[in-house]
């Protein structure tokens, strides 16, 4: 399809509100984040080149792309406000255009700002994060958990592994025991004062005693060092927070299907993570949708109206999505049905109101 100079118009006015948007809000909300962490700054000694480079850059697109449906919405609120305040709305619908038809140079906006929150999500923001949040754990917070304790995890199909305590700075577990399995049979254990990462996949378990057991009969040897393929890296032992902003989609999925092969329980944050990356991109067609259908129509008070329902409605959307998500974590819903179910609902409510707006 041609673009007509009706849609580039339209086009123009939703992207170049879209980003001033982001401009003005995220501005502000930098401006507020240097006035809390400043002392953190100074006290710390953070370099000026990190406080601008590591942090401040790569915050700006974490949180344009994190308020991406909010900022969507306010700009089709407001641009489509002050066309309808102005009757070009009229003289659109006048000249023969249809409401169907108006729709299309949204859409093809939508379509951008979906795209661009897709890859900047699930490509480009997570190693920016990295970043952002190594800068955050040396200056500002310096809590970053190194280390897991009382550590069960599924190492392969018949075998356990149980760390009593593994320090992730020096890769290295203490108080180990390594069960194999035939069934539900005991058929070995070897338990270490020491598990320390050589090389990929390559254990060393130091003041080793293993054990075989044949039924009534036990195989005991000892030795001061045990070299040892577990099908595990440092990583997979260590789940600290924030951690699934750090992938991008590809090792994320990885991670994910590694761990529930492993059994290891406690995925569910990057479970919704995943599942995010995907069903976000979606809020800016539906709520772009929503936006015109309301604000299309000129109404008395001006935009002021339109703009409040507007705010309203894409906070809303918002908690929707965090309310839905904790109850994932609380073990109630499914991760994908929680992060696609306000993208459901809004669906249903921007039907109903599209099918009205002509009328």
């Amino acid at each position: 399809m041609i673009l007509k100079r009706f849609d580039t118009y339209i086009i123009k006015k939703f992207l170049g509100t879209y980003f001033l948007s982001i401009i003005l809000i995220i501005s502000i909300a930098v401006v507020f984040d240097i006035s809390e962490k400043l002392d953190n700054f100074y006290e710390n000694e953070a370099p000026l080149r990190a406080i601008i480079f590591d942090y401040y850059v790569n915050f700006i697109p974490y949180y344009a792309n994190l308020f991406s449906p909010l900022f969507t919405f306010i700009a089709v609120i407001f641009f489509t406000s002050k066309m309808a305040d102005n009757s070009e709305i009229i003289a659109t619908f006048a000249s023969g255009i249809s409401f169907h038809r108006m729709m299309v140079p949204y859409l093809i906006s939508a379509s951008i700002i979906a795209s661009m929150t897709y890859i900047l999500g699930g490509y480009v923001i997570p190693p920016a994060n990295k970043i952002r949040l190594d800068f955050q754990e040396e200056y500002v917070r310096k809590k970053k958990k190194d280390f897991v304790a009382k550590l069960q995890i599924k190492v392969s199909q018949n075998e356990i592994l149980y760390v009593d305590y593994f320090d992730h700075t020096e890769n290295t577990g203490h108080r180990v025991s390594l069960d194999q399995f035939n069934g539900k049979t005991l058929v070995s254990r070897i338990t270490g004062h020491r598990l320390i990462y050589d090389t990929t996949n390559v254990w060393k378990i130091t003041r080793y005693t293993h054990r075989e057991f044949d039924g009534l009969y036990e195989n005991i040897s000892q030795g001061d060092t045990m070299v040892k393929e577990i099908n595990i890296i440092p990583a997979d032992l260590l789940v600290f927070p924030n951690m699934h902003e750090q992938m991008n989609n590809r090792k994320l999925s990885a991670y994910i299907e590694r761990q529930k092969e492993r059994g290891v329980g406690n995925i569910k944050n990057f479970e919704i993570e995943y599942e995010k990356r995907f069903s976000f991109p979606f809020a800016a067609f539906i709520l772009t949708i929503i936006g015109v259908s309301l604000s299309s129509k000129k109404v008395k008070g001006g935009m002021g109206i339109n703009l409040g329902i507007g705010l309203l409605l894409s906070i809303v959307y918002i908690l929707f999505g965090e309310i839905s998500s904790t109850f994932t974590i609380n073990g109630s819903l499914p991760p994908m049905v929680a992060v696609w179910l306000p993208n459901i609902v809004f669906s249903l409510i921007a039907v109903y109101i599209y099918k009205k707006a002509p009328k």
